[in-house]
């Protein structure tokens, strides 16, 4: 019952990411096999439409924003930041954070601990391995995007298109920019409404008594 507690945020993510990406195969298999049919193709099973562009591109187009948008997150706040918000360092006082590792303190992790070239890439792996998820979903969004055009290109009877020509197909960045959007949104939401507004209990805010220009969580 102690590691549910201790694990309880990771666990209750998780068992939220398999319930919608079964739902978004179970129903996208219907989709797809419907715009078949419109189409004069043929229907397929789940093993072949998990492997499908349509199925890739509609999965890896939203994992690309998500990682793209987390990414640019953490860069930014280290950078920049909003007087008032629970989500950005206090401009005007040293952070814990900005704090260079003590290799001799109890507990620290091992690359502290070994210092040099280790601890150097420990200091930034936050970013270089979201900026390495956002590139290899951004890749797999390419592949099926493409892969998914040019099947309904065949199809219609149309050209199909290389993977360097898809590069300046309007599709594949009318894909990455309607998510990138959203995204790029909800952090602007969360960044401002969390100077003014509180939510008790959660990390993500302030104290509820906590004066609007009081900044950080």
């Amino acid at each position: 019952m102690k590691q549910l507690r201790n694990n309880g945020l990771s666990l209750v993510f998780l068992l939220l990411f398999l319930f919608s990406i079964i739902g978004q195969a179970l129903t996208g298999l219907k989709e797809h096999n419907q715009e078949m049919e419109e189409e004069g193709g043929k229907e397929i099973n789940m093993s072949h439409y998990l492997t499908s562009g349509h199925f890739l591109q509609a999965t890896f187009e939203n994992w690309e924003s998500e990682f793209f948008q987390m990414a640019l997150f953490v860069i930014l706040t280290m950078l920049l930041y909003q007087k008032g918000s629970s989500e950005s360092k206090d401009p005007d006082k040293k952070e814990e954070v900005d704090k260079e590792p003590d290799p001799g303190k109890k507990d620290a992790p091992w690359p502290v601990k070994t210092g040099g070239i280790v601890l150097a890439i420990y200091k930034n792996s936050l970013c270089y391995a979201l900026f390495l998820l956002f590139l290899l979903s951004f890749l797999a969004h390419w592949y099926g995007s493409l892969k998914d055009y040019n099947e309904v290109a065949l199809l219609k009877g149309m050209p199909t298109e290389t993977a360097i020509q898809y590069l300046g197909n309007s599709r594949l960045w009318f894909e990455s920019f309607q998510n990138w959007q959203s995204e790029f949104l909800s952090v602007l939401a969360i960044v401002a409404l969390s100077i003014f507004l509180r939510q008790k209990g959660s990390p993500q805010s302030k104290p509820v008594d906590a004066p609007d220009r009081e900044t950080g969580g």
